[in-house]
């Protein structure tokens, strides 16, 4: 039975851990236990971060649309509300984008919202 040493593994692992720390400032980009610690931690909150980032997102499209809604004289929940009433199907994304950049379209989909209300 051969022995099984574990430099070679141990150092691709630290290697690894280390090239992930650069840009840290003192013993945190240079040795591995604390570089190991701040690399986790770091990790940790990029993981949270893209769901946050999707949550922030929704939320500004909202305010676009929202105030997008409001000049024409209707309220986002309205206007969501005569959407699906009249069967349009537009995610929120492609309408705060249409607010901004398209407002004869958009205004006529506030016009079709209005009408479905009634």
């Amino acid at each position: 039975m051969a022995r099984i040493k574990k430099a070679v593994n141990a150092r691709k692992k630290h290697k690894k851990i280390i090239k992930l720390a650069k840009g840290y400032r003192g013993s945190r980009s240079r040795l591995f236990r604390p570089a190991n610690a701040f690399v986790m931690k770091a990790l940790k909150h990029a993981y949270v971060g893209r769901k946050l980032k999707k949550r922030d997102f929704r939320k500004l499209w909202i305010q676009r649309i929202n105030a997008g809604t409001r000049m024409h004289g209707l309220s986002y929940s309205k206007f969501i509300n005569g959407l699906k009433v009249a069967n349009i199907n537009i995610n929120r994304k492609m309408l705060a984008e249409m607010a901004i950049s398209d407002a004869e379209g958009f205004k006529q989909l506030v016009e079709t919202a209005k009408q479905n209300l009634k």
